[in-house]
């Protein structure tokens, strides 16, 4: 195996809940099943890294139906101290830069909320809670 190859197999840079949080900023209404296909790992995994982010303040939850939808609180710091000046929002903007140009293919468009630092699809209504 030549020096520079790097052996992807066993880890990877980014954490399960920086994927799950990827696979939330690209589509925010993805289901859970789909989430745990692509980041390989079982639903449940998924529903407590879910519960993990929406805990800490990372993501809002809305329930529509029998389906969830997912906005990302952009402006909250990350929590490890080693990486605790940077935004979540800047995380998700490093990891889904392919994420601008799928919404552009697909019509969808980006736009801040209300809510400081959270970023939800154009056209989505504001639903109480």
């Amino acid at each position: 195996m030549p020096k520079d190859h790097i052996d992807t197999s066993h880890w990877t840079f980014l954490t399960n809940h920086a994927h799950v949080l990827h696979c939330i900023a690209r589509d925010s209404a993805m289901i859970m099943r789909n989430i745990a296909k692509e980041v390989g790992i079982t639903e449940r995994a998924v529903q407590l890294i879910i519960a993990d982010l929406a805990e800490a303040g990372c993501i809002i939850r809305t329930r529509a139906g029998r389906c969830n939808t997912y906005r990302i609180h952009r402006n909250l710091h990350l929590r490890h101290p080693v990486e605790r000046q940077c935004l979540i929002g800047s995380l998700v903007d490093l990891i889904c830069a392919d994420a601008a140009s799928t919404t552009k293919m697909t019509g969808g468009h980006l736009q801040q909320s209300a809510d400081k630092g959270i970023r939800k699809p154009q056209g989505q209504q504001e639903r109480k809670q």
